[in-house]
């Protein structure tokens, strides 16, 4: 069967074009190369729904940071996906960076937000009492939230799935022959005839822009690490802290996270090979080196987890988004850490070039389309499952902990094995639920995990 649309790339931005595109009267196919919805860029970020109080002005980038943060905010509360406004705090800890602060402020309101606000000194340290020593001031931007990452590209492709878009997993692109009224998409697990194609591949965007003989932006891995602290780091950190952006870049943030830890990073490290992912020494000092200075006693605290992330660096000043009608190709490229907070508005955006280049899509109606998806609650935010006695009342699978440093049971494990884009691993079912995620980093529950992971296995076979 011909395709409408092929989008490829299931991490948040990919997701959430699959989702907006099957609204409408098309036949859709998800492809992703790796095993599952988001397991690539979208898995290892910071987690923030930022406002776009801090992007360039004017630029598309702006325009749809501002705006899809709100419509995320709205999903999130829609389909439960852990969301919780902290706010941000930009610490100066020079006079350079004090003097900065009220420009960012300035910028803010360019960028259509207008509730930033500054504070002084003896403020910033009733906000954050575990500020290390030297704090001239700081700017507050209190619609700044911590999301979760694993639910959000999960439950856009869930409902694309649900509005009836095919999801191909496992399904790297390896070439493409674009014909006169379609275009066949050679992947690993067959080939797939399209009329549209959209290239959301993230750090493969480049590498599927050349399929289609284009050359408008080029690509390279920058890694990030970050360190997890402990759940008993918590209360240090009530809000985001950000650093005052220089020429240098953004630099290294503390932030809470929906999940209760504290997390403290990233580095930026140019890299060649895209699939590396490795922690390093260096990395690891150069973090340190960084909470001695901005808050000296998180380093009283354990680490329970370390972790590296790639995104993707690149030569453009602004997203690429466009649409060719003669290849009937689309682009959403050079997106950055922004990704997240922008996909939902990214993907209205795609399909409004979509229609102007000729692709004929009429939106579903409201009877025609299934109630959004109900994510596992997965956040410190809302009452999880092994809280809830009525829930374990009607099924005691909830009341069986699997997993007791995250407090994930066997019927949320059950649940991840069983939904509609189902976990096939156990990074799978990290992400779906937080087991293996804890302290002990699955000592106690590794074993459990991987014996019902394989008699799941089993029962499908």
């Amino acid at each position: 069967m011909t395709r409408d649309v092929v989008v490829i790339g299931a991490g948040v931005v990919g997701a959430a074009i699959a989702r907006e595109l099957s609204g409408y009267n098309l036949e859709v196919t998800l492809i992703e190369a790796k095993g599952d919805v988001g397991d690539g860029t979208s898995k290892a970020n910071t987690a923030i729904c930022h406002t776009g109080f801090d992007a360039s002005p004017g630029t598309l980038e702006s325009r749809l940071v501002h705006s899809g943060h709100q419509l995320l905010c709205e999903y999130a509360n829609q389909t439960g996906i852990p969301i919780d406004k902290v706010s941000a705090m930009l610490v100066a800890w020079d006079d350079e960076q004090l003097q900065a602060l009220p420009g960012l402020k300035a910028k803010a309101e360019q960028n259509g937000y207008d509730k930033a606000y500054l504070i002084s000194a003896a403020a910033t340290y009733e906000k954050v009492p575990d500020l290390g020593p030297g704090a001239l001031g700081a700017l507050i931007v209190p619609d700044e939230s911590i999301i979760c990452p694993w639910s959000t590209p999960l439950a856009f492709a869930t409902e694309a799935v649900s509005r009836g878009a095919e999801l191909m997993r496992d399904a790297a692109v390896t070439g493409v022959d674009v014909g006169q009224s379609t275009t066949l998409v050679h992947t690993t697990k067959g080939d797939v005839e399209t009329r549209w194609v959209v290239n959301a591949a993230g750090l493969g965007g480049d590498t599927i822009e050349a399929m289609f003989g284009f050359d408008r932006f080029h690509l390279h891995p920058r890694r990030g690490e970050l360190l997890v602290f402990d759940k008993l780091a918590r209360p240090k950190v009530p809000v985001i802290l950000l650093p005052v952006p220089s020429k240098m870049g953004k630099g290294v943030l503390i932030s809470p996270t929906v999940f209760g830890n504290v997390m403290l990073g990233p580095t930026a490290e140019d890299m060649t090979d895209r699939e590396d992912t490795a922690t390093t020494a260096e990395g690891f000092d150069f973090m340190v080196d960084k909470a001695r200075h901005l808050m000296p006693t998180l380093l009283d605290e354990e680490v329970t987890a370390a972790y590296a992330g790639l995104r993707a660096a690149h030569d453009q000043s602004d997203y690429v988004i466009e649409a060719d009608a003669a290849t009937r190709y689309a682009v959403a490229g050079c997106i950055r850490s922004t990704g997240l907070t922008s996909s939902m508005a990214v993907a209205e955006y795609v399909a409004d070039l979509l229609k102007q280049a000729g692709l004929e899509m009429h939106r579903k109606s409201d009877a025609e389309l299934p109630e959004p998806p109900k994510m596992p609650q997965i956040g410190e935010q809302a009452q999880r499952p092994f809280e809830d006695a009525d829930l374990i009342a009607s099924d005691p699978a909830y009341g069986r902990l699997v997993c007791f440093c995250e407090r994930v049971s066997e019927g949320e494990i059950r649940d991840a094995l069983h939904s509609e884009i189902p976990a096939r691993d156990l990074g799978g079912v990290r992400r779906r639920t937080r087991a293996h995620n804890g302290r002990c980093q699955g000592f106690y529950c590794g074993a459990h995990l991987t014996a019902i992971l394989q008699s799941s296995v089993r029962e499908e076979i």
